[in-house]
Protein backbone atom coordinates (compact mmCIF):
# COMPACT_ATOMS: atom_id res chain seq x y z
CA UNK A 1 0.00 0.00 0.00
CA UNK A 2 3.01 2.32 0.19
CA UNK A 3 4.52 3.41 -3.07
CA UNK A 4 7.47 5.73 -2.94
CA UNK A 5 8.41 7.62 -6.07
CA UNK A 6 10.20 10.57 -4.47
CA UNK A 7 11.82 11.36 -1.15
CA UNK A 8 8.83 13.56 -0.37
CA UNK A 9 6.75 10.38 -0.02
CA UNK A 10 8.71 9.52 3.15
CA UNK A 11 7.69 12.73 4.91
CA UNK A 12 6.01 12.06 8.25
CA UNK A 13 5.97 8.29 7.78
CA UNK A 14 6.36 7.90 11.55
CA UNK A 15 3.01 9.65 12.06
CA UNK A 16 1.28 7.54 9.43
CA UNK A 17 2.69 4.16 10.52
CA UNK A 18 5.26 4.18 13.37
CA UNK A 19 6.15 0.49 13.02
CA UNK A 20 6.84 0.78 9.31
CA UNK A 21 8.98 3.88 9.95
CA UNK A 22 10.92 2.00 12.64
CA UNK A 23 11.62 -0.89 10.27
CA UNK A 24 12.77 1.60 7.63
CA UNK A 25 15.01 3.21 10.27
CA UNK A 26 16.73 -0.11 10.96
CA UNK A 27 17.18 -0.66 7.23
CA UNK A 28 18.63 2.83 6.72
CA UNK A 29 21.00 2.37 9.67
CA UNK A 30 22.20 -0.91 8.18
CA UNK A 31 22.69 0.61 4.75
CA UNK A 32 24.63 3.47 6.36
CA UNK A 33 26.85 0.94 8.13
CA UNK A 34 25.91 1.85 11.69
CA UNK A 35 26.58 -0.76 14.41
CA UNK A 36 25.06 -3.13 15.50
CA UNK A 37 23.56 -3.87 12.09
CA UNK A 38 24.94 -6.27 9.52
CA UNK A 39 25.62 -3.30 7.24
CA UNK A 40 28.37 -2.16 9.59
CA UNK A 41 29.94 -5.60 9.69
CA UNK A 42 29.79 -5.99 5.90
CA UNK A 43 31.47 -2.63 5.29
CA UNK A 44 34.02 -3.28 8.01
CA UNK A 45 35.00 -6.67 6.56
CA UNK A 46 35.43 -5.25 3.04
CA UNK A 47 37.51 -2.34 4.31
CA UNK A 48 39.59 -4.60 6.54
CA UNK A 49 40.34 -6.94 3.63
CA UNK A 50 41.28 -3.99 1.41
CA UNK A 51 43.56 -2.57 4.10
CA UNK A 52 45.19 -5.97 4.71
CA UNK A 53 45.82 -6.25 0.96
CA UNK A 54 47.67 -2.93 1.00
CA UNK A 55 44.96 -0.67 -0.40
CA UNK A 56 45.00 1.93 2.37
CA UNK A 57 44.23 4.79 -0.03
CA UNK A 58 41.17 2.88 -1.25
CA UNK A 59 40.03 2.44 2.35
CA UNK A 60 40.31 6.18 3.01
CA UNK A 61 38.32 6.93 -0.15
CA UNK A 62 35.72 4.27 0.68
CA UNK A 63 35.23 5.64 4.19
CA UNK A 64 34.73 9.14 2.77
CA UNK A 65 32.15 7.82 0.30
CA UNK A 66 30.43 5.86 3.07
CA UNK A 67 30.09 9.10 5.02
CA UNK A 68 28.55 10.78 1.98
CA UNK A 69 26.15 7.85 1.63
CA UNK A 70 25.31 8.07 5.32
CA UNK A 71 24.21 11.68 4.81
CA UNK A 72 21.66 10.56 2.21
CA UNK A 73 20.35 7.67 4.31
CA UNK A 74 19.97 9.90 7.36
CA UNK A 75 18.10 12.42 5.23
CA UNK A 76 15.40 9.80 4.71
CA UNK A 77 15.30 9.20 8.48
CA UNK A 78 14.90 12.94 9.02
CA UNK A 79 12.01 13.06 6.54
CA UNK A 80 10.29 10.11 8.21
CA UNK A 81 10.58 11.37 11.78
CA UNK A 82 10.79 15.16 11.72
CA UNK A 83 8.80 16.38 8.70
CA UNK A 84 5.05 16.70 8.42
CA UNK A 85 3.37 14.00 6.32
CA UNK A 86 2.36 14.81 2.78
CA UNK A 87 -0.74 12.67 3.26
CA UNK A 88 -2.58 12.67 6.58
CA UNK A 89 -4.26 9.27 6.39
CA UNK A 90 -2.88 6.33 8.35
CA UNK A 91 -0.82 3.91 6.29
CA UNK A 92 -2.21 0.40 6.55
CA UNK A 93 0.19 -2.44 5.88
CA UNK A 94 -1.05 -6.00 5.53
CA UNK A 95 -0.17 -8.41 8.33
CA UNK A 96 1.85 -10.52 5.89
CA UNK A 97 3.93 -7.52 4.88
CA UNK A 98 4.39 -6.53 8.53
CA UNK A 99 5.77 -9.99 9.34
CA UNK A 100 8.09 -10.04 6.32
CA UNK A 101 9.47 -6.56 6.98
CA UNK A 102 9.81 -7.26 10.70
CA UNK A 103 11.72 -10.49 10.02
CA UNK A 104 14.03 -8.62 7.65
CA UNK A 105 14.77 -5.89 10.20
CA UNK A 106 15.30 -8.48 12.93
CA UNK A 107 17.75 -10.34 10.70
CA UNK A 108 19.69 -7.11 10.08
CA UNK A 109 20.10 -6.73 13.83
CA UNK A 110 20.66 -10.36 14.85
CA UNK A 111 23.24 -11.05 12.16
CA UNK A 112 24.88 -7.73 13.01
CA UNK A 113 25.09 -8.70 16.68
CA UNK A 114 26.46 -12.18 15.94
CA UNK A 115 28.24 -11.85 12.59
CA UNK A 116 30.88 -14.49 13.27
CA UNK A 117 28.29 -17.20 13.90
CA UNK A 118 26.60 -16.33 10.63
CA UNK A 119 29.89 -16.16 8.72
CA UNK A 120 31.05 -19.50 10.15
CA UNK A 121 27.77 -21.17 9.14
CA UNK A 122 27.98 -19.60 5.68
CA UNK A 123 31.59 -20.73 5.20
CA UNK A 124 30.66 -24.26 6.28
CA UNK A 125 27.72 -24.36 3.85
CA UNK A 126 29.96 -23.17 1.00
CA UNK A 127 32.60 -25.76 1.86
CA UNK A 128 30.01 -28.55 1.92
CA UNK A 129 28.48 -27.45 -1.38
CA UNK A 130 31.87 -27.51 -3.11
CA UNK A 131 32.60 -31.13 -2.17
Amino acid sequence: NFECETLEDFKGLNKRNPWYAFLMLITMLSMAGIPPTIGFYAKFMVLQAAFDAGFASFVVYAVMMALVGMFYYMRIVKLMYFDEPKLKNKLDVSIDMQWILSANALALLIIGLMPHSFMDATAQAITLSLH
